[in-house]
């Protein structure tokens, strides 16, 4: 089973914890992880880019020239697509670009982002981040004690308004609830702060 330290908003070691060997100590699928991060990111997409074909364009009614007999190239319309300002022949129109992946794989590539970042030192277990109110830079303080100043993705047990409004005007930083947790986001960070709690939470739902 891997082992962490568990570490106080100094910085301080508290406790060393086992963590689930089905969760964070999987050997890291690599494909499972990029078709997850290829689903989170065109699940993003709005597809509400539009062009105009030659049938919506304005203009282009009466044909510019007789057919035969001016020596020029045969046209039926200005507003062909050949033409300036004329239509856009095969643009993007709107469309949606989900799709979706099957649980078994998306349990997969959730267990190898997580086994990755503890086989790389990249995951931090934090007790609590003792905040009374709104501070910002507590949060800043925090991060820098335990070495997470580096693109944090800080994930908490449950919704936390200290927390989230003291750290959503950092740059960088991240957070998000267990329910809420994604492959990309996980991938995409530089480190990741988990708080004690949340470790088991996301061991009832993954182990």
């Amino acid at each position: 089973m891997p082992k962490v330290q568990v570490v106080d908003k100094t910085g301080a070691g508290i406790e060393e914890i086992e963590l689930s060997d089905a969760v964070f100590g999987i050997e890291p699928n690599g494909p499972a992880m990029h078709a997850c991060v290829v689903n989170y990111l065109a699940n993003q997409r709005q597809g509400t880019q539009s062009t105009l074909t030659r049938a919506e364009v304005s203009g282009g009614g009466r044909k510019p020239w007789r057919q035969k007999g001016t020596g020029r190239a045969r046209q039926g319309s200005t507003r062909a697509p050949q033409w300036t300002h004329g239509g856009i022949a095969l643009g993007p129109k709107p469309r949606s670009y989900r799709f979706t992946l099957n649980k078994k794989l998306r349990r997969l590539a959730m267990k190898s982002a997580l086994s990755s970042k503890v086989s790389t030192s990249d995951m931090i277990v934090l007790d609590s981040f003792g905040l009374e109110g709104i501070k910002t830079k507590d949060v800043v303080a925090v991060l820098k004690a335990i070495g997470a100043e580096k693109k944090p993705l800080i994930v908490l047990d449950s919704v936390d308004e200290n927390v989230i409004k003291s750290a959503r005007n950092i740059s960088g930083v991240k957070t998000t609830q267990i329910n809420n947790l994604n492959v990309y986001d996980i991938v995409n960070a530089g480190k990741l702060v988990v708080l004690k709690a949340a470790v088991a939470g996301i061991e009832e739902v993954y182990a």
